[in-house]
């Protein structure tokens, strides 16, 4: 049986890759993609749905529509942007996205960061201390550079 991981992709450039990263993991994995709400107008999600065989999560359900079932082994998200990563860090629930990785955040479900964020803004004073909640809180941060999907990759359970 494959594990099950719930993939949340924000809008950063290494999302016009997002083809290899779904190579790397569905040997192992059964993935949903969520996107944020950036990222779900990004062309480079266009044939994910059909590449997993799961819908494109990016919203809340309407109230007539259905709550997807989720129930992930793991959690991935990558990219990780500096926006996504702070507004996790201090609880902010303002999307599907970030509404669900507060949720995972006081589970028991393996979490993992792939961070992308240019050095001007990781430079930023909350930065480093909103990372630091992350991994106190578990989260495991692949912060390569340069950027790799493999180092989030290895990172999983």
């Amino acid at each position: 049986m494959t594990d099950q991981l719930l993939l949340v992709v924000c809008a950063a450039t290494p999302l016009r890759r997002i083809g290899d990263l779904l190579d790397l993991l569905q040997p192992r994995w059964q993935i949903t993609v969520l996107a944020t709400p950036a990222a779900a107008s990004w062309p480079f999600l266009d044939g994910v749905a059909e590449r997993t065989g799961r819908p494109l999560l990016h919203r809340m359900p309407l109230p007539d529509e259905p709550w997807p079932a989720l129930a992930p082994d793991a959690v991935l998200v990558a990219p990780a942007t500096f926006n996504t990563l702070n507004k996790w860090a201090t609880g902010v629930s303002d999307n599907l996205a970030v509404g669900l990785l507060n949720e995972y955040l006081s589970g028991d479900v393996p979490i993992v960061a792939a961070v992308h964020v240019k050095p001007e803004l990781a430079a930023h004073p909350a930065f480093a201390a909103n990372l630091a909640v992350l991994r106190t809180a578990g989260v495991r941060l692949a912060d390569s550079r340069p950027f790799t999907w493999q180092a989030a990759i290895d990172l999983l359970p």
